[in-house]
């Protein structure tokens, strides 16, 4: 399972992958006169921001518990996620004023060699994209999932700027402004990636409960411990890369206190044992009502 580091180093890469695509993307589009590709360009430097963003916001998570803060520092990541989110939203916005800018001014069409630097910032993208997705995913990390959108928004406007520009050298006189019309229907799906990662954020900064399936997984690995008769209850939220939860365990009523305290910590230790990123249990012990 790839830990802490392997997100961090993952930010690192994609600082430095954006930081070069971008200088190679708006250097090309001057020069071979392509407004989509100027855009792509400022983009991918948001995207050297937001990637800068994650990586510190994983290294503060990361920290332990201490006398400030003494449920951790996971809410860090969570802040992180609200940030890159405002990043993407503010680069669809960029992007589309720059192209509504260009196609009521004509220009001339862009140069041929701007395609194949779009079919390598596509390949390169992609490919940041799904490695950034699987370890943000691991890490159970929004902030790092958000980043990976940015990497696949990228793509997709490079892809859209590509089939943009084919139209303008395709078409001839008339259609220089294909590769605008492009990047402006791209904003599209960069401003719907950075709501859906500014809500996921928000809800884990507001303390809105997990998904369903984990908390019915949650409930089932508790009730397996043996003196456990039921569950009556189980809330849980998300902390960062962690979750944290409460739960109201049934045992015999006429159980000594010792005993249930037994069962308590036998509870507590198997799900911070588990597979679901769980760093702190609080058990509550509930007498079986006849």
């Amino acid at each position: 399972m790839p830990s802490v580091a392997s997100g961090l180093w993952v930010s690192k890469l994609a600082m430095a992958v954006n930081l070069g695509l971008a200088g190679g993307k708006i250097f090309t589009g001057l020069v071979g006169h392509s407004h989509a590709l100027v855009a792509d360009g400022i983009e991918s430097l948001a995207d050297c921001f937001s990637s800068f963003v994650v990586w510190c916001s994983l290294r503060w998570s990361a920290k332990p518990a201490d006398a400030r803060h003494p449920y951790g520092h996971g809410k860090a990541e969570s802040l992180a996620g609200l940030v890159v989110a405002a990043g993407l939203l503010a680069a669809a916005l960029l992007i589309a004023i720059r192209s509504v800018q260009e196609i009521s001014a004509p220009h001339q069409a862009p140069r041929w060699y701007t395609l194949v630097v779009l079919a390598a910032v596509v390949v390169v993208k992609e490919g940041l994209y799904r490695w950034a997705l699987k370890v943000g995913r691991s890490l159970a990390s929004t902030a790092l999932t958000g980043d990976a959108w940015h990497h696949r928004s990228d793509a997709l406007t490079s892809a859209a700027a590509f089939v943009g520009i084919s139209i303008a050298l395709a078409g001839g006189p008339g259609y220089e402004s294909a590769d605008d019309w492009a990047a402006l229907a791209a904003c599209g799906i960069i401003a719907w990636n950075g709501l859906r990662i500014f809500r996921m954020a928000l809800d884990e900064m507001m303390d809105a409960s997990v998904a369903p399936e984990i908390v019915a997984q949650v409930r089932q690995l508790a009730a397996q411990v043996e003196g456990v008769l039921q569950i009556e209850k189980c809330r849980i939220r998300k902390a960062g890369p962690h979750l944290v939860l409460d739960i109201h365990v049934v045992v015999d009523g006429d159980m000594s206190v010792r005993d249930s305290h037994r069962i308590a910590h036998v509870v507590k230790d198997r799900l911070l044992a588990s597979a679901h990123h769980i760093n702190d249990v609080t058990v509550h012990i509930e007498p079986n009502e006849p």
